[in-house]
């Protein structure tokens, strides 16, 4: 099988293709990744040589690229990753957010549509299993009060111009299956966390403040709630959807692992506090919890986000490895992994 995964190169692309061409050594992996800010081939590294992965620099917004990678590799499956994705960029220039995210989309899509079927719901026969899967975030649902959870039947209220564009990407993807008969299925994830997540991130900023000791912003409070899913347990969903998941459908994927970001940056400096008593010493101080500062909310901030993932779980049998008990553990390991950090 010949996949194209567009924004490889990114925190969830790349482990994904790592993961994909561990399990799946024969399937041609194609990487198209316009290599942006948050793109990096170093997360590529331990697969850039195997035989069936390649990666392409270029952007999906380009229709004639894009036709071009159709036409050479005859793809059998699209898994699209590639999207703007920070809230606080988009605040501030939304206009790159709504060009990759919805234009981008589309592209991608529509050459797919064009490659894969003869015309509406007439799928040619050598493309009759090829599918569309649509990545997405559980923000295009908007907030949440202190209880309920999302389901694939909550309503979409985005309130950041992100959110938005990706609300406004998963209208298009559904729309060309119930207009075309396109293979579409999407996923909305909760926050992911793991190993090569960009600088930008709450955790990878939580942890280079602590070990520079400069101050750790927290907006507001600190009392926004967020459900923290491990990269490599949405791999496995993402696999397990893309593979067995019903056409036309969505799917959750989430971690009942909820946290509030000041409880996230308790949990971090304690795990640093541990493992680096030498370093505070050398400082004069306790606890990497006296760096923490609280700064103005920024706008448009959802209180919470929970998801209610019963319908993969159900239907296609995913579980998180990340559970509320390990979550430290893993984070603990990732802390050490990333950062090369000694023990004291």
């Amino acid at each position: 099988m010949n996949l194209l995964v567009t924004g490889g190169a990114g925190f969830i692309g790349s482990n994904f293709i790592i993961y994909m061409l561990n399990k799946f050594p024969k399937y041609k992996i194609v990487n198209l990744d316009l290599l942006t800010y948050a793109g990096n081939l170093e997360n590529l590294k331990a697969v850039e040589k195997h035989p069936n992965y390649e990666f392409v620099k270029g952007n999906i917004c380009n229709r004639e690229l894009v036709e071009y990678l159709f036409s050479k590799y005859e793809f059998q499956g699209v898994i699209h990753f590639a999207a703007e994705s920070h809230v606080d960029n988009s605040i501030k220039n939304p206009s790159a957010f709504v060009e990759t995210n919805v234009l981008g989309t589309f592209t991608v899509l529509d050459v797919a549509r064009n490659t894969w079927l003869d015309k509406q719901n007439e799928v040619k026969e050598k493309y009759k299993n090829a599918r569309f899967h649509h990545i997405s975030t559980d923000e295009v649902y908007g907030t949440l009060g202190e209880g309920g959870y999302f389901t694939e039947d909550s309503p979409y209220a985005p309130n950041s111009p992100y959110s938005a564009s990706k609300a406004a990407s998963d209208m298009l993807v559904r729309s060309y299956y119930h207009t075309y008969g396109l293979n579409v299925v999407t996923t909305n994830c909760s926050n992911n966390f793991g190993p090569n997540q960009h600088d930008e991130k709450l955790i990878p900023t939580i942890i280079r403040k602590a070990l520079a000791f400069e101050s750790i912003p927290i907006y507001g409070e600190g009392l926004n709630v967020r459900d923290w899913l491990f990269v490599e347990d949405h791999c496995r969903a993402i696999d397990l959807v893309f593979h067995d998941g019903k056409s036309g459908e969505t799917y959750l994927i989430g971690a009942d692992n909820e946290r509030t970001n000041l409880d996230l940056v308790n949990e971090i400096c304690e795990i640093l506090d541990e493992k680096l008593q030498l370093k505070l010493k050398e400082k004069e101080m306790n606890s990497f919890k006296q760096l923490i500062t609280f700064v103005d909310d920024r706008p448009g901030h959802d209180f919470r986000y929970a998801i209610d993932f019963s319908k993969i779980n159900l239907e296609l049998g995913f579980t998180v490895s990340s559970s509320k008990e390990n979550l430290s553990k893993l984070i603990g390991q990732i802390i050490t992994r990333t950062y090369s950090l000694r023990l004291n």
